[in-house]
Parts: structure tokens; sequence; C-alpha cells
């Protein structure tokens, strides 16, 4: 459970932050200075789940780990709700793109 509680905390931290840095994109009428409060309230939500999840995590893994780890989620949770809710599906260069970031991710967790 110590390795998996941090990936659970990073991912519902991750669902947060995308929604406060994206969600706004469909509220094009909204005042910027709305929008702004308004996500960072939500960001207020996403560091109570990423906070405990970096800090219950530093302990099996290390902070280069976290931060990929967290990078990775990322890249997920933005894929679907690009297409999901903003309805802009990623195309084959995005993908890719990702991919090699993920691959990045390969190499922070091999042994030396």
């Amino acid at each position: 459970m110590p390795a998996l509680l941090p990936i659970i905390l990073l991912c519902i931290s991750n669902v947060f932050m995308t929604f406060a840095w994206y969600g706004h994109l469909k509220f094009k009428s909204a005042s910027l200075l709305a929008v702004i409060a308004v996500s960072w309230g939500i960001a207020f939500i996403e560091y109570c789940f990423a906070v405990p999840a970096n800090r219950i995590g530093h302990g099996t893994y290390s902070a280069a780990q976290l931060k990929t780890i967290q990078e990775i989620i990322t890249l997920v949770v933005f894929a679907a709700f690009s297409a999901l809710y903003l309805r802009e599906p990623l195309g084959w260069r995005q993908l890719v793109g990702f991919a090699f970031i993920a691959l990045g991710g390969f190499f922070v967790f091999q042994k030396a």
C-alpha cells in the first residue's frame, strides 16, 4: 500500500489541477479575474492531495521518481480531459510526444 497510495493521491490531484488550469477554456465569457479565483480554489483542493502524496510517497520513491510519476499521470489525465471535456482529441503527433516523455520515465526508474 505505501507504493500505491501516493499514485492514487497523485491521480486525484491531477484531475483537480487539470480542471484548475484548463477547465475555464469552456467559459470564454467569464472574466479573467473570476476564472483565476475559481482556479485558485480548485488548485487548493489539488494541493490537499498532492502534498500528502509526496510526503507519503517520499519514503518509497525518490523525489525525482515522484515527479516523474506525477508528470506521466498528468499526461494521461490531460489526454482524457482534452478528448472528453474539451472535445479536442489529441492527434498522433501529440501521442507520440507523450510516449517519448513516458519513455523518459522508464529511465528514471532504472537501477544504476
